[in-house]
């Protein structure tokens, strides 16, 4: 299948609007690239449910701290746009970093209150430019429905907040997580891992099930997450960020479930990789 690709802003939305002009449904599915089955999981969901279907490649340099892996996170636009294509994906936005930001750029997009917690603590700045280039993105393709990952529920979380503040009219939709037969959960960063920390990766998702389990079983959160810490220190994480209990919506954090919807976060670090994850308590 042969797949369009757009390097501006202005070819991509002559398209959409060309598109949306004869009835058809756009869905759009952002992306940094180095996809994986997780990635073509949120293309097949866009497919689903729209007719046309963009993918976005944006490794975005906001939302990459100092010492994180902005030059050296991978770059495979060739392959990217083959395993789209494949999956039935009909465009590929690939913009240069000054397209996206051109001389002069100066706007923040900051969500209070979701982005005070979790990775926005252990990653100052990451979520702001997560907020800043999804926004752009959204207003970008003017599609109908975006899709984004559950195994970044926070980032999910302040997007569809972000969208509803803002009166953007680009729905948001949640793909639930895919995980490889062992149920770690897919990352590109997952590539920085030997066989040895592989193994070690894999044991993310085994505690944070079972912390799960026990917090829906009545245990308090603060003390089963500070289990599940000292869990994955012993089974040869070289640091976590956090493990916490928190309302599914909200992100306040929860010390007893006792019906709420709530889930269980991580961030984690073995080897090379800094892993996320999460779970719902029920």
């Amino acid at each position: 299948m042969t797949i369009q690709t757009f390097r501006t802003i202005q070819e991509m939305r002559t398209q959409v609007a060309a598109w949306k002009a004869t009835g058809l449904r756009v869905g759009l599915v952002p992306t940094m690239g180095n996809m994986h089955e997780g990635h073509i999981a949120l293309v097949s969901a866009a497919l689903d449910q729209c007719d046309r279907v963009i993918t976005t490649i944006f490794v975005n340099p906001t939302q990459f701290g100092a010492n994180e892996d902005l030059d050296s996170y991978p770059k495979t636009e060739k392959s990217d746009s083959a395993k789209v294509a494949t999956a039935g994906g009909h465009a590929m936005f690939i913009p240069s970093a000054s397209e996206m930001y051109p001389a002069g750029f100066s706007t923040r997009v900051i969500v209070d209150g979701l982005t005070d917690c979790l990775c926005g603590i252990a990653r100052p700045g990451h979520m702001d430019g997560v907020s800043q280039v999804v926004t752009k993105l959204l207003n970008q393709a003017h599609a109908d429905v975006a899709f984004f990952g559950e195994k970044d529920w926070q980032q999910l979380a302040v997007i569809k907040r972000l969208a509803r503040d803002l009166d953007i009219e680009t729905e948001i939709r949640g793909v639930p997580t895919v995980r490889d037969e062992y149920g770690l959960a897919l990352s590109s960063r997952n590539g920085y891992l030997n066989d040895e920390e592989i193994e070690i990766a894999r044991k993310l998702n085994v505690i944070l099930k079972k912390t799960a389990y026990d917090i829906a079983a009545g245990g308090f959160a603060t003390d089963e997450c500070m289990k599940a810490a000292k869990a994955l220190m012993k089974s040869g994480f070289s640091h976590v960020d956090y493990v916490e209990c928190r309302d599914a919506d909200t992100l306040e954090m929860i010390d007893k479930a006792e019906g709420r919807s709530c889930r269980i976060f991580a961030a984690a670090h073995v080897g090379r990789a800094r892993l996320i994850d999460n779970h719902l308590v029920n």
